[in-house]
């Protein structure tokens, strides 16, 4: 009967070992779970934080450059800002998902900057009498457009070769009041690769060569180069 009674106590103990066992791991994972969270939220809240700086130094800027003259705006542009901007936008997408409602609302900050970079750098240019060019690109991280992502890498060695062109770009699916009313006022259909180029939509994947058929200044801009090289060379 004693040898009966231990095993039960035996027992009772063992369950309540492995009870308060399991309680313990389910409290350590439950805490470290909330810490990394609470970590990542700081992090991206502090993203936030200097990148909606960033959007209000600008949008000053905006203010600024467009009563400037030509001789005093030289290369105090936004476009310099956009760019820092975007890096920040893909290390916070890279980080916390393109689903993630904070990372929305930058995305959203960033797009409308880059519209108002748009209009200035075209006032200047008209102002100005500057040679520059401006493509608007418009893509989709869908699926159905294999051909976004090489376009994407076209335009960037574009630019590489011509800092002179200004790119924009927008994700097509992406539903805020400022990329729908850039779609309609320019009307780009939903046959992505899309770009907005000296006043026409040109759809489907498009080269270098391609694309400087379509922007003439690029002669202008190699003969340009030519002499330069040529010059340096002597």
């Amino acid at each position: 009967m004693e040898i009966e009674h231990a095993r039960e106590k035996t027992d009772w103990l063992k369950y309540l070992y492995t009870f308060i066992i399991t309680a313990l791991i389910f409290a350590t994972a439950l805490y470290i779970s909330n810490y990394f969270s609470n970590q990542k939220m700081s992090q991206l809240k502090t993203t936030e934080d200097r990148i909606s700086l960033d959007i209000l130094s600008s949008e000053t800027q905006f203010s600024l450059l467009a009563e400037s003259s030509c001789k005093n705006i030289g290369d105090n542009t936004l476009s310099r800002e956009v760019s820092q901007l975007g890096e920040k936008l893909l290390y916070s997408e890279g980080k916390f998902g393109a689903d993630n409602q904070d990372f929305q609302n930058l995305k959203t900050y960033y797009s409308i900057l880059e519209i108002k970079d748009y209009l200035l750098m075209k006032k200047i240019t008209e102002k100005c009498k500057d040679k520059t060019a401006f493509i608007l690109y418009f893509y989709s991280n869908e699926n159905s457009c294999a051909d976004c992502q090489n376009q994407g890498y076209v335009l960037t060695k574009l630019h590489e070769l011509y800092p002179q062109i200004r790119i924009y770009s927008f994700d097509y699916d992406f539903d805020i009041p400022t990329i729908e009313t850039l779609k309609s006022i320019y009307n780009v259909k939903n046959q992505l690769p899309a770009m907005f180029v000296n006043e026409k939509v040109q759809y489907g994947l498009k080269t270098i060569d391609e694309i400087k058929k379509i922007i003439p200044e690029t002669k202008i801009w190699d003969k340009e180069a030519l002499a330069t090289s040529t010059k340096a060379s002597l």
